[in-house]
């Protein structure tokens, strides 16, 4: 449904739900563990509800409850085809491809929206030497075949999601299993995610470098309640807003030592000028003497959106750089975030792998197009705070991906000054 926005700065205090990427994890690790398990979950978006959904395909049976999830593990396959429905989780597909070959599954994930043309290589073709059989057909991806132990190696710098997958269903084979990473790795600290959510769950997977040594024949123990902390991807965007604002906002809930890479925003909102505290599980965050900086995307595409939105009224010139994977999320978010500010009045250029962004006193108002980009959305509710005039977005539905209560939340905000 299309939405207006009113312009000018915002103020106040947001409590902010459940992390996406690490309810991924933590759901997985229920689903292949040996007892109930109580997964604590402020929130479901759509990518949450999808992982959970595929999970009980795979035999697991999980309940969903006004808390969260309530897991009871996968004892047994079901014979014949699991019908896996990922909708348009990239989390949930790469997760969880390795996991339907650890398990011997026989499995159809059923792909939607741009999902079908992100890459799986060299993903696939690591679990095809390695025992399992794929074939896409169109939105279909089939998958059948035991994956077995032995000496794995995928590249780094494509998705942590590959070396994620991997990680959590080396541990379910028979035999143990080496997994090496060739080259850098990007977005180390998502694979960093993941060593913590194993870890809690008492798997044991030692790491020499760029690779670890992985027992087999391994199931998962999380606590028996397990309580998904605060998204800071989802944070990012309330922290911009606060950056825009000389009375600030606050976001609640947070993990102030989190693993999660998108905590790299407080980095760069100081960077940028912004007056930011933290305290407690919270972070404050109030406008400063904005100027342009130069943002390594690497570890944190997911901010990228949003922090250009900073960059667009920061005194002189943003950089952004190292950003091509932006390319292959769910719109080509190079071109869809300077599409958005130019749309609002900004001044950028698209390079191959990045942009330049010259600030502006304000932006005015405009209709940006989200091509179903949730974090398109969100960051024109972002813009319009350095905004004069209105902003019209063309479906706001689409911030269910990762953040159903997104309005809500933004609506609880009152103008500067009021």
């Amino acid at each position: 449904m299309k939405r207006t926005i009113i312009p000018g700065a915002r103020t106040g205090r947001v409590r902010i739900p459940a992390s996406k990427s690490q309810a991924h994890r933590l759901l997985i690790c229920a689903a292949l563990g040996e007892e109930k398990t109580e997964v604590v979950c402020d929130g479901i978006s759509a990518d949450i509800a999808a992982t959970a959904k595929c999970l009980s395909a795979l035999g697991a049976k999980i309940e969903e409850m006004e808390t969260g999830f309530l897991v009871s593990p996968i004892k047994k396959v079901p014979e014949g085809r699991c019908d896996l429905y990922c909708g348009e989780s990239g989390s949930t597909l790469r997760f969880l491809l390795p996991i339907v070959g650890a398990l011997g599954a026989q499995a159809v994930f059923h792909r939607e929206g741009r999902l079908p043309q992100r890459p799986l290589a060299p993903l696939d073709s690591v679990l095809k030497e390695h025992g399992m059989t794929l074939r896409e057909d169109g939105d279909l991806l089939y998958c059948s075949g035991q994956l077995i132990g032995g000496n794995y190696t995928i590249a780094g710098n494509v998705s942590s999601q590959y070396i994620s997958g991997l990680l959590m269903a080396l541990p379910l084979l028979i035999r143990d299993s080496l997994l090496m990473v060739s080259g850098p790795l990007e977005s180390a600290a998502y694979v960093a995610m993941t060593e913590d959510a194993l870890q809690l769950s008492k798997l044991t997977i030692p790491k020499m470098g760029a690779m670890w040594a992985i027992p087999g024949q391994q199931r998962c123990h999380l606590p028996r309640r397990t309580v998904v902390e605060g998204d800071w991807s989802n944070t990012a965007f309330f922290l911009c807003m606060g950056a825009l604002s000389k009375e600030g906002v606050t976001v609640e809930g947070l993990n102030l030592q989190s693993s999660q890479g998108d905590r790299g925003v407080l980095d760069v909102l100081r960077r940028f000028g912004a007056e930011v505290t933290e305290h407690g599980d919270a972070v404050t965050v109030r406008r400063g003497a904005l100027h342009g900086v130069t943002i390594d995307a690497a570890p944190i595409p997911d901010l990228i959106p949003v922090l250009s939105v900073v960059a667009s009224v920061a005194e002189g010139e943003t950089r952004v750089e190292n950003a091509y994977r932006l390319r292959l999320k769910e719109s080509d978010r190079l071109k869809s975030t300077a599409d958005l500010l130019r749309a609002l009045g900004g001044q950028v250029e698209e390079k191959e792998d990045g942009l330049v962004i010259t600030g502006v006193p304000a932006l005015h108002g405009g209709a940006v197009e989200t091509q179903n980009d949730h974090r398109l959305a969100m960051s024109a509710a972002t813009a319009a705070c350095a905004a004069t005039g209105e902003i019209t977005v063309d479906n706001d539905g689409c911030v269910a991906k990762s953040y159903p209560r997104f309005w809500e939340d933004f609506s609880s905000l009152k103008g500067e000054g009021l």
